[in-house]
C-alpha cells in the first residue's frame, strides 16, 4: 500500500504522480472530503478526474481523522492530541473492521491512501501506516512536487508504537516500562 497527501498541488500534478506509481484505487480517508481553498481535490470532482484516468476513488470516513482523545488514552506516547484522538480510535472495532476492508483490497500493493497533508508525519495516514505494517502489510509514502514528479519513502513503525496481535498503540514511556 502507499500514501500520499494533496496538499496544494495542482490536480494534474497530482494525477500524474499516482500514474507514476501504479495507483489502481486511490482511498479517500479524509473525514469531511471537500475543499473550498483547493477546489480540485472535492470529492466529486476528485473521482471524476480520477476515473477519467482509469483509477477506481473509494471514500472511507471510517478511516477518516479528526477524533476526540480519550480522557483514558492508553497512547499517551503522543503529545499531540489529534494523533492521540485517532489513535485511541484504532482500539475500536470500528477501526479494526475498515483495517479489515482495506488489508482486504484485492489491488492493495497498488492503493493509495489519500489525505490532504503533504508529509505523512503531519498526518493521521501515518497512523494507518503502522496499523498495516502491525498486520503484516507493506507501506511507502509517496512525495509529490509541484510538477508532478515524485518519490517513493518506505514506511517505518513510530518509534514509541507497540503491537501486539495485529493492534497497534503508543503508550508514554511510564506504560512502554510494562511491556518492556
Amino acid at each position: 500500500m502507499m500514501t500520499v497527501g494533496h496538499s496544494t498541488l495542482e490536480l494534474g500534478a497530482f494525477l500524474r504522480a499516482l500514474g507514476e506509481n501504479g495507483c489502481s484505487t486511490l482511498v479517500d480517508v479524509r473525514r469531511y472530503p471537500g475543499s473550498k481553498r483547493y477546489p480540485q481535490f472535492g470529492q466529486e470532482r476528485l473521482f471524476a478526474s480520477l476515473e477519467g484516468v482509469g483509477i477506481r476513488g473509494v471514500w472511507r470516513v471510517g478511516l477518516g481523522g479528526r477524533r476526540a482523545a480519550r480522557k483514558d488514552s492508553v497512547n499517551t506516547g503522543w503529545r499531540n492530541e489529534s494523533f492521540r484522538g485517532y489513535a485511541d480510535y484504532m482500539q475500536t472495532p470500528e477501526f479494526g473492521a475498515e483495517m479489515d476492508w482495506l488489508m482486504g483490497l484485492p489491488d492493495l500493493e497498488t492503493a493509495v491512501v489519500m489525505c490532504a497533508e503533504a508529509v505523512p508525519w503531519r498526518c493521521h495516514r501515518s497512523l494507518i501506516g503502522d496499523a498495516v505494517l502491525a498486520r503484516g502489510g507493506e507501506v511507502e509514502d509517496i512525495f509529490v512536487t509541484a510538477g508532478g514528479g515524485s518519490s517513493r519513502r518506505v514506511h517505518e513503525m513510530t518509534e514509541f508504537a507497540r503491537v501486539e496481535g495485529g493492534r497497534v498503540w503508543y503508550p508514554g514511556s511510564q506504560e512502554a516500562r510494562l511491556f518492556d
